[in-house]
């Protein structure tokens, strides 16, 4: 990655070449704040940016014995929409591990336990504005328990078979981005093409 300066000339522009200037905080609500920093570019430019600090968050693709994933549908105010996602929670129980946060959030909310979690994927959900970073998990051996979800989340369970679901993901019907990656993986997973190399099929 690169960028030239002001006399035409590259120069490098990794994180080590950026430097705050300066940082405000602009807002601090319940589950995460704004800032907004004077960055220093490699070239010497001040610019303004704007960025959103999150504690993280978890997700599992819980599959039954059956070959089903286990979903639910909520209500998303920002896009006004229902949506179809995989079980999901935010890192905001001091000192629990993303594993065992992942473990706490299935119970929660689909009303699963398990004690098989494998480590899918970790990744940043919209890096252009939030230092959101994500840890996705695949849920096997999965055994009825009950639900206990927050106050104001209101979930309905769907069962969908794995390969329905990535019908769904084609046909638009399925649009959240922590969903369609997990989905994906999953797929890959379970047919032994993920990790690259593994070549073990799991079904």
């Amino acid at each position: 990655m690169g960028c030239r300066d002001r006399e035409g000339k590259k120069v490098i522009g990794g994180a080590e070449d950026h430097r705050v200037i300066e940082s405000r905080l602009e807002f601090s609500g319940r589950i995460f704040k704004v800032y907004v920093e004077n960055l220093e570019l490699p070239t010497g430019q001040v610019v303004e940016r704007e960025l959103v600090r999150h504690p993280g968050a978890v997700g599992m693709v819980p599959v039954t014995r059956e070959g089903e994933v286990v979903l639910v549908r909520q209500y998303r105010h920002p896009t006004g929409e229902d949506l179809l996602e995989i079980p999901a929670g935010k890192l905001d129980v001091s000192g629990e591990t993303p594993e065992e946060c992942a473990y706490r959030e299935l119970e929660e909310e689909i009303g699963y336990r398990t004690d098989r979690l494998v480590k899918l994927a970790e990744f940043y959900n919209s890096p252009g504005y939030s230092d959101e970073y994500f840890y996705l998990y695949l849920a096997f051996d999965l055994k009825l328990s009950s639900t206990n979800p927050d106050a104001d989340e209101f979930l309905e369970i769907e069962r969908i078979d794995l390969n329905q679901s990535l019908e769904l993901i084609y046909r638009g019907e399925i649009r959240d981005a922590k969903t369609i990656i997990g989905l994906l993986l999953a797929r890959l997973y379970l047919d032994g093409t993920y990790p690259p190399g593994d070549g073990e099929n799991r079904e």
